[in-house]
Protein backbone atom coordinates (compact mmCIF):
# COMPACT_ATOMS: atom_id res chain seq x y z
CA UNK A 1 0.00 0.00 0.00
CA UNK A 2 1.31 3.41 -0.94
CA UNK A 3 -0.27 6.84 -0.92
CA UNK A 4 0.46 10.08 -2.67
CA UNK A 5 -0.71 13.51 -1.61
CA UNK A 6 -0.88 16.60 -3.76
CA UNK A 7 -0.79 20.11 -2.38
CA UNK A 8 -4.12 21.92 -2.51
CA UNK A 9 -4.57 25.46 -3.72
CA UNK A 10 -6.39 27.79 -1.37
CA UNK A 11 -9.74 26.91 -2.99
CA UNK A 12 -9.31 23.20 -3.62
CA UNK A 13 -9.45 20.18 -1.37
CA UNK A 14 -6.31 18.09 -0.90
CA UNK A 15 -6.06 14.88 -2.91
CA UNK A 16 -4.77 11.56 -1.65
CA UNK A 17 -4.14 8.74 -4.08
CA UNK A 18 -3.78 5.40 -2.31
CA UNK A 19 -2.40 2.54 -4.41
CA UNK A 20 -2.66 -1.18 -3.89
CA UNK A 21 -4.60 -3.35 -1.46
CA UNK A 22 -6.44 -2.09 1.62
CA UNK A 23 -7.57 -4.45 4.34
CA UNK A 24 -7.32 -4.73 8.11
CA UNK A 25 -3.58 -5.50 7.93
CA UNK A 26 -2.51 -2.36 6.04
CA UNK A 27 -5.22 0.26 6.47
CA UNK A 28 -3.59 2.18 9.35
CA UNK A 29 -1.31 4.45 7.26
CA UNK A 30 -4.22 5.53 5.04
CA UNK A 31 -6.40 6.12 8.08
CA UNK A 32 -3.67 8.26 9.67
CA UNK A 33 -3.24 10.28 6.50
CA UNK A 34 -6.99 10.92 6.29
CA UNK A 35 -7.08 11.96 9.97
CA UNK A 36 -4.25 14.44 9.40
CA UNK A 37 -5.95 15.97 6.37
CA UNK A 38 -9.40 16.34 7.89
CA UNK A 39 -7.87 18.01 10.93
CA UNK A 40 -6.44 20.72 8.67
CA UNK A 41 -8.96 20.95 5.80
CA UNK A 42 -12.70 21.06 5.26
CA UNK A 43 -12.58 17.82 3.29
CA UNK A 44 -10.54 15.72 0.90
CA UNK A 45 -10.57 13.99 -2.44
CA UNK A 46 -9.75 10.30 -2.49
CA UNK A 47 -8.36 9.33 -5.90
CA UNK A 48 -9.45 5.69 -5.85
CA UNK A 49 -8.11 4.77 -9.30
CA UNK A 50 -5.16 2.80 -7.91
CA UNK A 51 -7.01 0.64 -5.40
CA UNK A 52 -6.69 -3.01 -6.42
CA UNK A 53 -8.41 -4.60 -3.41
CA UNK A 54 -10.53 -3.25 -0.57
CA UNK A 55 -12.42 -5.05 2.18
CA UNK A 56 -15.04 -4.13 4.76
CA UNK A 57 -12.49 -2.29 6.92
CA UNK A 58 -11.73 0.03 4.00
CA UNK A 59 -15.46 0.52 3.51
CA UNK A 60 -15.84 1.35 7.21
CA UNK A 61 -13.11 3.98 6.89
CA UNK A 62 -14.75 5.53 3.83
CA UNK A 63 -18.20 5.72 5.41
CA UNK A 64 -16.82 7.11 8.67
CA UNK A 65 -14.82 9.73 6.76
CA UNK A 66 -17.91 10.66 4.74
CA UNK A 67 -19.84 11.19 7.98
CA UNK A 68 -17.13 13.48 9.40
CA UNK A 69 -16.11 15.64 6.44
CA UNK A 70 -16.59 16.50 2.79
CA UNK A 71 -15.26 13.29 1.22
CA UNK A 72 -15.20 13.12 -2.54
CA UNK A 73 -14.20 9.88 -4.25
CA UNK A 74 -12.60 10.32 -7.67
CA UNK A 75 -12.05 7.86 -10.51
CA UNK A 76 -12.84 4.71 -8.53
CA UNK A 77 -11.21 1.53 -9.79
CA UNK A 78 -13.47 -1.34 -10.86
CA UNK A 79 -12.74 -3.01 -7.52
CA UNK A 80 -13.79 0.08 -5.56
CA UNK A 81 -16.85 0.65 -7.75
CA UNK A 82 -17.97 -2.94 -7.19
CA UNK A 83 -17.51 -2.74 -3.40
CA UNK A 84 -19.40 0.53 -3.09
CA UNK A 85 -22.18 -0.71 -5.36
CA UNK A 86 -22.69 -4.06 -3.61
CA UNK A 87 -23.38 -2.38 -0.27
CA UNK A 88 -25.27 0.59 -1.71
CA UNK A 89 -22.69 3.15 -0.60
CA UNK A 90 -22.65 4.52 -4.15
CA UNK A 91 -26.09 5.96 -3.44
CA UNK A 92 -24.89 8.40 -0.77
CA UNK A 93 -21.15 8.92 -1.34
CA UNK A 94 -19.95 11.74 -3.59
CA UNK A 95 -18.36 9.84 -6.48
CA UNK A 96 -16.81 11.67 -9.43
CA UNK A 97 -15.36 10.36 -12.71
CA UNK A 98 -12.09 12.32 -12.39
CA UNK A 99 -9.97 14.05 -9.78
CA UNK A 100 -10.57 17.39 -11.47
CA UNK A 101 -14.34 16.89 -11.32
CA UNK A 102 -14.08 16.01 -7.63
CA UNK A 103 -12.02 19.09 -6.86
CA UNK A 104 -14.57 21.41 -8.45
CA UNK A 105 -16.79 22.99 -5.80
Amino acid sequence: MTTHESRPSSTQLPVIAPRGEFDIDNLAPLEAQIETLIAAHSGLVLDASGITFADSMFLRLIVATHQRTDLRIAAPSPTTTRLLGVVGADTFLRIHPTVEAARTP
